[in-house]
């Protein structure tokens, strides 16, 4: 008999059978953990878990929050929305329950090894069935699927049967690199791309230091952060100090702090998760005053190429932001999905005609082409 629970932590799932959901992960079992020991705020944290008998065969993160319609909205788009706000503070908002979570590359439902692949559209089908439920339990009438990747077959049918609507979200991107040198991956770009950063190489550079505690310089790490974030023009949550440090004591060897320093300043830092496999980049935070004159984000990618290069790391993962500068530098991208549904039926009409007007590609035409490679 095919049952299924929500949890309210993530430690109510056995470590080892939660990871076998997810071979390979590296946003795993204790990437949950030191999510939930940061205590971000505005966000509650549910897990799903679909059993049959007693037996663990799905699992799925999930989240509570008041979410901001025009949250993947940019550039003109965003400051209308932003004046729609300030006239009618609160319209825009509307309590969310997302299977997914803010602070992962992607969502997914994991699956335990034992399990056929024939059985993945009957465990996502008990899931979206748990959301539900768990979201009339507290009283939240908008239940989302974030970040689901396009080309999963099995999230597309289970979630139109299932009467979700659909809409483009920000996709991943990603850089292969077979190359044996930075210098061979320049020579893979556009001449213009190369000739601008061999001139950025020329001009003397900051002092990259690799970091797994970074606790002697957080402050200045949390300030980089801020001046980051306040630019942004995409932002979801707002990161507090105890998540950089958790993640780099509970994923130990897997997690790594890359500090960029102009003389005794620290002036960019960039938090990573890697393995033999991929890296990922989870956040650059850099100081404005010195990115222009050091080209700090350039660097910063040029110093991960060559990590990857020195330890034979195949894929960069590089995030959902900033896709001008990632087509210039010869990323692909991976196309993701959100999936939505209202109980009420007036709000989820309405629902449907505003993604019209807050697709993401709607705004940033940099993304639109991102969106359209995918």
């Amino acid at each position: 008999m095919i049952t299924a629970q929500a949890f309210s932590t993530i430690r109510a799932i056995q470590r080892s059978a939660w990871n076998d959901c997810f071979p390979g992960a590296l946003e795993d079992w204790d990437f949950y953990v030191a999510v939930e020991n940061a205590a971000i705020d505005d966000f509650k944290w549910r897990y799903l878990a679909v059993y049959d008998d007693e037996t663990l065969v799905a699992v799925a993160a999930a989240f509570i929050t008041y979410y901001r319609l025009d949250t993947t909205v940019s550039g003109a788009g965003k400051r209308f929305t932003e004046r729609l706000e300030r006239l009618w503070p609160g319209v825009l908002r509307l309590e969310l329950y997302a299977i997914g979570s803010p602070v992962a590359e992607r969502c997914d439902a994991g699956i335990a090894s034992h399990v056929d692949e024939a059985q993945r559209p009957l465990l996502i089908k008990h899931l979206l069935m748990a959301a539900r439920q768990d979201a009339n339990a507290f009283g939240i009438g908008l239940v989302a699927v974030k970040d689901v990747p396009t080309k999963d077959p099995y999230w597309a049918d289970s979630c139109r049967l299932a009467g979700f609507q659909s809409m483009p979200s920000l996709p991943s991107g990603l850089l292969t690199v077979p190359y044996g040198s930075v210098d061979a991956y320049l020579g893979s770009l556009c001449k213009a791309t190369r000739k601008d950063l061999r001139r950025k190489l020329r001009a003397p550079g900051p002092r990259v230091e690799w970091r797994h505690n970074i606790d002697d310089v957080l402050p200045e790490v949390m300030r980089l952060y801020e001046d980051t974030l306040s630019r942004a023009d995409l932002q979801f949550e707002r990161l507090p100090a105890s998540y950089f440090t958790g993640i780099l004591e509970r994923l130990e060897g897997r997690a790594v702090c890359a500090l960029y320093w102009v003389d005794e300043r620290l002036v960019a830092f960039n938090l990573i998760l890697l393995d033999q496999h991929r890296l990922i980049d989870k956040f650059f935070g850099h100081d404005r005053e010195f990115s222009r004159e050091y080209s700090l984000y350039f660097r910063s990618w040029l110093t991960n190429v060559d990590y990857c290069i020195q330890h034979s790391i195949p894929v960069y993962e590089c995030g959902q932001e900033g896709y001008a500068s990632k087509l210039r530098l010869g990323c692909e991208f991976r196309g993701n999905s959100m999936f939505f549904r209202h109980r009420n039926r007036l709000v989820n009409g309405l629902l449907k005609l505003v993604k019209m007007y807050i697709r993401p590609d709607r705004s940033d035409p940099a993304m639109a082409a991102a969106i359209s490679e995918t």
